[in-house]
């Protein structure tokens, strides 16, 4: 009986936690849905611990004169590639702490890459064409995602039990562009959450 009972126990300690899937919509002031939040999920408020790998790709592309995508999740250290698919040539940095970075001229179908050192944001622009304005998310944790055109994102898989969940804009009226989500723990299954933002007008609009 003893034996069964430490076997029982051991099983129950290799167990997987039960996961779920968490969806936050996220709308403005005005009850628009505001695509291109970031949603970052902590299990028990603390980082993942080894490597992320997102299934997107850790790309920002020039084209028709703009960034493509205007925001990139990728985690810390990743090379993000930054293709240059205009006719013209871009000069593409960053002034963002931690994230610091210039590549300089280059032309069509020319491709250079950089690297994300730091936790936080590295706000990317142009210094040929100052409309052009991108983001790129650098986050910690592997439960991470951005809105959808209709305000919405599914961070699936996370696991069962307390949660630290935040939700990050560039335009957001907010401590460093972020909100706490006030979902404080999640359990087997779904878990929704709706949250309201103010957000102010881009530079220059």
């Amino acid at each position: 009986m003893k034996r069964l009972v430490l076997l029982l126990i051991a099983m129950l300690w290799a167990a997987p936690a039960l996961a779920g899937d968490f969806t936050v919509t996220v709308r403005g002031a005005d009850g628009k849905p505001v695509p291109d939040a970031v949603v970052m999920v902590y299990p028990n408020g603390q980082p993942t611990k080894g490597p992320i790998k997102f299934p997107w790709p850790y790309r920002v592309a020039q084209q028709n004169i703009q960034f493509t995508p205007f925001m990139l999740i990728v985690p810390v250290g990743a090379d993000v590639a930054f293709p240059n698919l205009d006719k013209v040539r871009h000069h593409v940095y960053s002034f963002s702490a931690g994230n610091k970075f210039e590549i300089k001229l280059y032309g069509h179908e020319e491709n250079r890459t950089a690297k994300m050192s730091a936790v936080g944001v590295a706000a990317i622009g142009c210094n040929i064409h100052d409309q052009m304005v991108g983001f790129i998310r650098v986050v910690d944790t592997q439960y991470a995602g951005k809105t959808d055109a209709n305000g919405v994102v599914t961070i699936q898989d996370v696991p069962s039990g307390a949660i630290k969940a935040s939700v990050w804009h560039p335009y957001m009226r907010a401590m460093k562009n972020e909100k706490t989500l006030s979902t404080a723990s999640l359990g087997a299954g779904a878990a929704r959450e709706q949250v309201s933002v103010e957000l102010r007008a881009p530079a220059g609009h």
